[in-house]
């Protein structure tokens, strides 16, 4: 794989809470515009890896690129990889008191320091991508946890990252609001955005995913383009973790037509 080909890079990487090792030596490589998703039991490692990834979770050991800037606290480099990561987590994250326009423009004035009239432009149209703009004028409390979710993608591809992280983003969702949330995914996924997505939502990983991994106490057991991890596992675990979130009738949970 060519350098200018991957958009993230860990060799060896370790995170340890006390004596606890939550990610476990593990090497990766990302390919741009490819969509991976990362699937396994509760504790078993996903948040903390993505977590890494972007700086939010400072790691213990080994080596971790994104888009040519290693990732290191040390040398103060983790606000430029920012710059170029989006990152939507469990809980939406949005600003109470401001409306959903003013949460989508607030980083491009801030951090960006762009012109207020651009930075509404943009986040019109981000938020119209995400089919929620005319949601704009309204407080995140007006919406439904599925629009919230919704703005809150939007808001982290207002800054226009190269790489976007999803952290269970349906997990905190009522039933009914998932299939928004996994479609404006979907969507964004046909742009061609690098994606890294820590999800259970098996009908996604088999329909969106290029290639998905499956981690358990910390370190990646397996992984296969969605075919071959659903259809053909390696690993006695993997096909237990498949089987224990299959649907009725042997169907990723979570998949739609």
């Amino acid at each position: 794989m060519a350098a200018g080909d991957t958009m993230v890079v860990m060799r060896g990487v370790v995170k340890r809470f006390g004596d606890h090792i939550a990610v476990d030596a593990v090497d990766l490589d990302v390919r741009r515009g490819e969509k991976v998703v990362i699937c396994g039991p509760s504790g078993s490692g996903k948040s903390t890896l993505i977590g890494c990834i972007n700086g939010l979770v400072r790691h213990d050991a080994g080596r971790i690129v994104v888009d040519g800037i290693e990732v290191s606290h040390r040398d103060g480099t983790v606000p430029a990889v920012r710059e170029r990561v989006g990152m939507v987590f469990q809980q939406f994250n949005l600003f109470s008191h401001l409306s959903v326009i003013d949460n989508c423009t607030l980083a491009m004035r801030v951090v960006k320091k762009l012109p207020p009239a651009q930075a509404l432009q943009i986040a019109q149209r981000q938020l119209e991508h995400m089919r929620i703009a005319d949601q704009a004028a309204k407080r995140p409390s007006q919406l439904s946890g599925g629009q919230q979710q919704r703005v809150a993608i939007a808001r982290a591809l207002c800054l226009q990252p190269a790489l976007m992280l999803f952290d269970e983003p349906t997990s905190a969702l009522d039933p009914e609001m998932i299939k928004e949330v996994l479609d404006a995914m979907r969507d964004l996924a046909a742009t061609g955005m690098t994606m890294v997505v820590v999800t259970h939502e098996m009908g996604f990983a088999r329909h969106v995913a290029d290639r998905i991994l499956y981690m358990e106490a910390g370190r990646i057991v397996e992984q296969a383009p969605p075919e071959q991890f659903f259809n053909h596992p390696a690993q006695q675990r993997t096909r237990e973790f498949i089987a224990r979130t299959l649907g009725p009738g042997g169907s990723p949970a979570g998949a739609t037509t």
